[in-house]
């Protein structure tokens, strides 16, 4: 009976524990990613003022201009069958034609 009653506290203190320990490594992390990428881009802009260092996009931004290519990828492949169907159409008008030739002259 008494592992029951220390489960439910061992537990609770476990899940407080393990969600403090993720939350500051999880920090940390993200913190040196941020210094990473914020040097990376130092480099490769060859700036050293942080005035000049471009900024950062938002995440709308970076989802708007994901829909925006996918949308245009869409409409690339939609010109692409409409113009396939054509030349489909078009190549059984001309089988359409030649086969209703052949009928009447027999």
């Amino acid at each position: 009976m008494s592992q029951r009653d220390g489960f439910a506290s061992g537990f609770l203190a476990g899940a407080v524990f393990g969600s403090l320990v993720g939350g500051v490594v999880g920090a940390l992390i993200v913190s040196q990613r941020d210094q990473d990428l914020s040097l990376e881009s130092e480099k490769v802009n060859g700036a050293t003022d942080p005035k000049k260092v471009p900024r950062r996009r938002s995440f709308k931004e970076q989802e708007g201009e994901s829909i925006e290519m996918a949308r245009r990828s869409l409409e690339d492949k939609i010109a692409q069958l409409n113009s396939t169907i054509d030349e489909v159409r078009q190549q059984l008008g001309t089988v359409d034609d030649t086969i209703s030739r052949d009928s009447t002259e027999l």
